[in-house]
């Protein structure tokens, strides 16, 4: 008889996370997707108004090279002001921390003792946190304000990152008419397969249900396609 004796417990095995504050996923899903629906509904307008042709495609171009560069200055502007947010109100913790550091000490301990530490342990944790001010302020920061000092969102990643994402989202539905594409049908299809897939794929990067992802971002891009192809429409209709 053989007995299995269990495994040491080892510190070095623990399970990893994924980057969640790196500040480029919202922009370049948020991109992709504004891209790829926002110059489908675009061309779907032109198309509905004047048929597909040489408008079309220039509109589907002007679509994805405004909206690339109103996008990447857009997300830009929002992370960059953010972030310097965040340095001013670091800068008055650090501030603070300089001006009362016994204050500040007390501040942590009462932190620790609101989770559930006895008062003279989350006394000690303070006092032990508080020796190095930087790792003092690295403390207080997450701990009030929610934010990691030393990993702050990039502004230029975030910028890059939604330009790229748009564009490439964009050219989806341009594509079949450069290749020679005389109607709607086939950029609705490719742009059908890519709204679901996009959003499929963002769903199982987000541990959800990759079919409800999927089905509910079809339901959004076509919804909106729909609505512009129905104006387009009906003022190319008028306008004749």
């Amino acid at each position: 008889m053989t007995i299995e004796l269990a495994r040491p417990y080892s510190p070095e095995q623990h399970h990893s996370h994924r980057d969640v504050t790196g500040g480029w996923l919202r922009p370049a899903v948020f991109g992709a997707m504004d891209g790829l629906v926002s110059n489908f509904a675009l061309i779907a307008g032109v198309v509905g108004a004047a048929g597909a042709g040489r408008g079309a495609v220039l509109a589907g171009f002007a679509g994805l090279v405004a909206g690339a560069c109103s996008m990447a200055a857009g997300e830009y502007t929002s992370v960059k002001s953010q972030t310097e947010l965040m340095r001013a109100e670091i800068a008055v913790e650090r501030r603070e921390l300089a001006r009362n550091p016994v204050g500040e000490r007390a501040e942590l301990a009462a932190l620790y003792r609101s989770r559930g530490l006895d008062p003279e342990l989350a006394e000690r944790v303070a006092e032990g946190l508080s020796a190095d001010p930087e790792q003092a302020l690295r403390v207080h920061v997450r701990e009030e304000l929610g934010v990691d000092p030393d990993d702050l969102p990039s502004p230029r990643l975030a910028a890059v990152s939604s330009f790229c994402a748009f564009a490439m989202g964009a050219l989806v539905p341009l594509a079949p008419f450069l290749f020679g594409a005389s109607g709607l049908l086939v950029a609705l299809l490719v742009s059908m397969i890519a709204l679901f897939g996009f959003g499929a794929a963002v769903a199982v990067m987000t541990a959800r249900p990759w079919w409800l992802g999927g089905l509910r971002q079809l339901v959004l891009g076509v919804g909106a396609a729909a609505v512009t192809f129905g104006l387009g429409h009906l003022l190319g209709v008028t306008v004749s």
